[in-house]
């Protein structure tokens, strides 16, 4: 088998939620460059219209689609649905990508960004999910199952992230989700696995990676000493969505640089 082979989604259809922007946009790119359909949505229908044009002009071997889509309600999760199903009879990747974050100091932290947080980061994703379950199923087979990828962060893993207390704890629940949907699917032909992601450039973290002084304080925190890239998202996704990734399910993938496993300072302190 070719290295090429490992990785090539030629003939697959793939979901991306929230892929318009940051690491959706990031991994839409990835799947079409491997050839894949690639349909993105998002709440700004325009946008993703824009940049589905943006990536097919780029010459990648597959094509993206864009199109309005909500999942943070239960009507928005039903009109999404209807419109996968009329554009597609299987689905071969679900990256469940779509998320909002919120920071406010202990104290202020207030209840409405818990139930904006979980209903969107947890319950959106689990039950958009749920109900593309036969077009997944239709894409499946023995050697090759269908693909679902999670969009965790590495706060969900590590209590670093200042003031995002519900952000967090919302990472933190797609990650066992991820584990818990594993092993539900796994028998049905659909792997499902997670990234968590550290520092990586968006519309989502502007506020502190929107500068070049931004991102090199961000990477003073990072043990390979940068902030993510594109093309660090991209590769993830090819691997846990081509053949290469095909015997992997129930994973969290860290792409944070060693920032899961960094643990500053010696136990016994016999550095000094």
């Amino acid at each position: 088998m070719t290295p090429n082979a490992l990785f090539d989604l030629t003939g697959k259809v793939a979901l991306v939620t929230g892929g318009a922007t940051g690491i959706g946009r990031m991994a839409a790119t990835g799947l079409a460059a491997a050839g894949a359909r690639v349909l993105i949505a998002s709440r700004k229908a325009d946008a993703c219209e824009a940049v589905a044009a943006e990536i097919n002009a780029s010459g990648v071997a597959g094509s993206v689609e864009g199109f309005g889509g909500d999942v943070a309600t239960e009507a928005g999760i039903d009109a999404l649905v209807a419109e996968v199903q009329s554009r597609t009879d299987k689905l071969n990747i679900l990256m469940n990508n779509a998320g909002r974050t919120w920071g406010a100091p202990i104290g202020e932290h207030p209840y409405e960004a818990w139930d904006k947080l979980l209903s969107l980061n947890v319950q959106g994703m689990f039950h958009l999910t749920q109900q593309l379950l036969p077009l997944l199923k239709a894409a499946s087979t023995a050697e090759d199952p269908a693909r679902v990828v999670n969009v965790g962060s590495v706060m969900g893993d590590i209590p670093k992230g200042t003031s995002t207390y519900s952000y967090a704890v919302s990472k933190g629940a797609v990650h066992h989700m991820t584990r818990v949907l594993s092993n539900d699917l796994a028998p049905e032909g659909i792997t499902v696995n997670a990234i968590a992601p550290g520092p990586f450039v968006s519309k989502m973290t502007a506020f502190a990676l929107g500068t070049e002084e931004g991102k090199a304080e961000s990477a003073k925190g990072v043990p390979l000493g940068r902030v993510g890239s594109p093309e660090d998202v991209a590769g993830a996704l090819q691997y846990l969505c081509g053949r290469g990734g095909a015997y992997v399910s129930g994973a969290i993938l860290p792409l944070s640089g060693g920032m899961q496993s960094n643990a500053p300072g010696s136990l016994f302190n016999e550095d000094l």
